[in-house]
């Protein structure tokens, strides 16, 4: 009887990580059909080839001579989901050379770990720890992103999903980071605790396909923000026309009063804006106006909405001659930035050069002392 039930718990573990491997690899296919695969796609591939990898590996009855090999590329698959963590939750994160460098160096010192087990177990043991910390800060790393980036997040799907897929994540690492700290150089898969490890790549694996697999439609940014700001009855059809088809319900009276609050009062010049104090303005509630924001604008990123208005003033006083002695720092400081650190590196990712150099071509063409033909030229 023993036996048998014995047998029905490895069989319904094998049912899991067969079903997670498998939304795996459709999430994989959906990548590849990309035409231009991203840095979130590449990564997401990683993470879910990743995922049947593991799936596999762990599973009963997987032969412990393989471990030598398999283990080097577990230890690193912490690096892998921290990446994946920044590129998901992190809309200005951009992959580094060294991010994959890094990779690399722990999938090699895994390899060295486990290549002078049996020479050198004593050393082994304590690399071993050394990959336990490894993980243990990477998983720690990916947290603090997640929550750091939380509240600027626009995209209710994602907010919805990201704690949840995150905690469960995390916890899978902890566990494996653990491993590392037993009698072997890597966190070690095997039959202890392979049922919860399966069905806990079961929910990940779903969770992820929800969330690739639910994504709604949105109206395009300049579309729907043109017909906001010129008023025109035909481009406004036009807009709700493409909102009502991707299912995206919109209030336009809350779009034009959001657009007023933004153009007329300046109001992203106030410091330290929250979207939560932006709605006390509007007196509506938070989950609309990030509905708005999102789905009736495009914008996936509070800070990148507010970015757009802050860059545009910038621009215009950058561009001003009687501000020609004015500071940089002083300039991002009246747009509504903190600190010149974030201003220049929004300012170069929308046009493609820093404040100064921007100021530099601005001023040096001739007759360019009518703001208002600024406002045109730049808007």
């Amino acid at each position: 009887m023993r036996i048998v039930n014995q047998m029905g718990l490895t069989a319904i573990d094998l049912g899991f990580r067969g079903a997670a491997s498998g939304v795996f690899l459709l999430i994989v296919l959906v990548a590849l059909q990309r035409r231009v695969p991203n840095q979130n796609a590449l990564l997401g591939m990683a993470m879910s080839a990743g995922g049947v990898f593991y799936a596999i590996v762990t599973a009963p009855f997987f032969p412990k001579a393989s471990w030598w090999w398999t283990l080097p590329i577990l230890s690193a698959m912490p690096a892998v989901f921290w990446l994946w963590a920044r590129a998901a939750f992190d809309d200005d994160f951009v992959l580094r050379r060294w991010h994959g460098a890094l990779w690399l160096a722990i999938v090699a010192f895994g390899f060295a770990l486990s290549l002078g087990w049996p020479r050198w177990p004593t050393l082994a043991k304590g690399g071993g720890k050394v990959l336990a910390i490894v993980a243990l800060v990477l998983a720690l790393a990916a947290a603090v992103q997640t929550v750091k980036t939380w509240r600027v997040d626009l995209v209710m799907r994602r907010r919805r999903l990201r704690l949840a897929m995150l905690a469960i994540n995390v916890a899978m690492i902890g566990l494996v980071a653990v491993a590392g700290f037993a009698d072997i150089p890597v966190a070690a898969p095997g039959a202890s605790g392979s049922l919860p490890t399966a069905l806990s790549l079961f929910v990940v694996a779903m969770l992820a396909g929800l969330g690739l697999f639910s994504a709604p439609a949105a109206v395009a940014v300049d579309d729907a923000t043109a017909a906001i700001a010129s008023g025109e009855a035909g481009r406004q059809a036009r807009v709700a026309d493409r909102a009502a088809a991707g299912r995206v319900i919109v209030d336009p009276l809350l779009l034009r009063r959001l657009d007023h609050l933004m153009t007329v009062e300046r109001t992203y010049r106030q410091e330290g804006l929250a979207i939560g104090t932006l709605a006390a303005r509007l007196d509506v509630p938070e989950h609309r106006l990030r509905q708005a924001i999102n789905e009736g604008l495009g914008y996936r990123n509070f800070n990148a909405f507010l970015n757009r208005y802050r860059i545009e003033d910038a621009k215009l006083a950058l561009s001003d001659v009687t501000q020609r002695e004015v500071p940089v720092l002083t300039i991002a400081m009246d747009a509504g930035f903190q600190s010149i650190g974030p201003f220049n590196r929004s300012f170069k990712a929308e046009t493609g050069v820093t404040p100064t150099e921007f100021r530099r071509e601005a001023l040096s063409r001739p007759g360019r002392t009518d703001i208002s033909e600024l406002r045109r030229e730049i808007g």
